[in-house]
């Protein structure tokens, strides 16, 4: 066998060789590869999808959170404004509890007052019965001069 020979059936073997690799193997190969590079494009859609998920649900949390610190900075000045407004009406209560207070303490002093001059009256009457009726050195009958007694009282 010469060189020319040998090298015609290698030729003749590799391209069969070649040929059966492109006909039964290529195929499968190219196709795993290319189910391969399908799903891990996949996964990289997925990922690039999930961090705009991750992008999307972080901003919607710093939404939430801001109107829910909103929300507390309302209520609290709410809560504020209604604790000093109870406040100011336990203030304006108690002013006019204190004023009432006052106008009863001096309306109770003023009728004390006014049982003050009536007894006084009544015992400056009864003392200047009895000094006329020493000056005199006779008995004034109280009932006959009733008249004048209420007029004394009136005067003092």
């Amino acid at each position: 066998m010469s060189i020319n020979a040998t090298l015609f059936f290698q030729m003749v073997v590799f391209l069969g060789l070649v040929w059966f690799t492109m006909k039964f193997v290529w195929p499968p190969i190219v196709r795993a590869l290319d189910e391969r590079a399908s799903k891990i494009a996949e996964g990289l859609s997925a990922a690039d999808k999930a961090k705009a998920d991750l992008a999307a649900a972080n901003t919607r949390v710093e939404q939430q959170l801001a109107a829910a610190r909103d929300d507390a900075a309302r209520r609290l000045a709410d809560a504020e404004r209604l604790a000093q407004q109870m406040v100011e009406e336990a203030k304006a209560r108690a002013s006019e509890e204190g004023a009432k207070i006052v106008a009863a303490a001096r309306a109770e002093a003023e009728q004390e007052a006014v049982k003050a001059r009536e007894t006084l009256r009544e015992q400056v009457a009864g003392l200047a019965v009895k000094g006329a009726e020493q000056i005199l050195k006779r008995e004034v009958n109280s009932g006959v001069h009733a008249e004048l007694l209420s007029r004394l009282k009136a005067e003092l």
